[in-house]
């Protein structure tokens, strides 16, 4: 596998690094819109995702996961398992916006929840990058062990 070397690091921990912050920084960009730039703040946009039919808990999730996204990804804290976290999100977000309004980006569609999507989907292969505070377990470690500890099977 060819690695190229800046500083020590291999070129995939620094891609990932930089997802990790592209991230990080998009959920701070709409977590700012969402309390600030939206009309009536986050309020009024709680009360728009109730009026759509949504219930209480989705606005709920969608918070903490932005705000997961926006405080844990810079540091890289569990970066995977934060990132898998958003994936629902994103494809609420993606249905919410292809139901009312298509695919495309220029109709506020789906597309960009779906780049959002993928996003987080690579950030989640990918894994923490370069200068994580707090690493995700090895997603086969974590398998390997869950085998060991299989419950013995029910005699019928």
């Amino acid at each position: 596998m060819w690695t190229a070397r800046a500083g020590g690091a291999s070129a995939p921990e620094t891609a990932a690094l930089l997802l990790r912050l592209l991230l990080a920084s998009l959920f701070i960009v709409h977590l700012y819109w969402k309390f600030v730039i939206f009309p009536g703040g986050l309020e009024a946009w709680w009360e728009n995702l109730l009026k759509a039919g949504y219930p209480a808990f989705v606005p709920a999730y969608v918070l903490s996961a932005e705000l997961a996204g926006a405080l844990l990804l810079i540091p890289g804290i569990l970066t995977r398992y934060v990132a898998c976290y958003a994936v629902p999100m994103m494809l609420g977000a993606a249905h919410f916006w292809m139901m009312r309004n298509g695919f495309f980006f220029t109709k506020a569609g789906a597309e960009l929840p779906l780049v959002w999507l993928a996003l987080l989907g690579i950030q989640a292969v990918a894994g923490d990058g370069r200068f994580a505070a707090v690493r995700s377990p090895d997603p086969r470690r974590a398998l390997a062990w869950l085998r060991r500890r299989r419950l013995p099977a029910v005699e019928a």
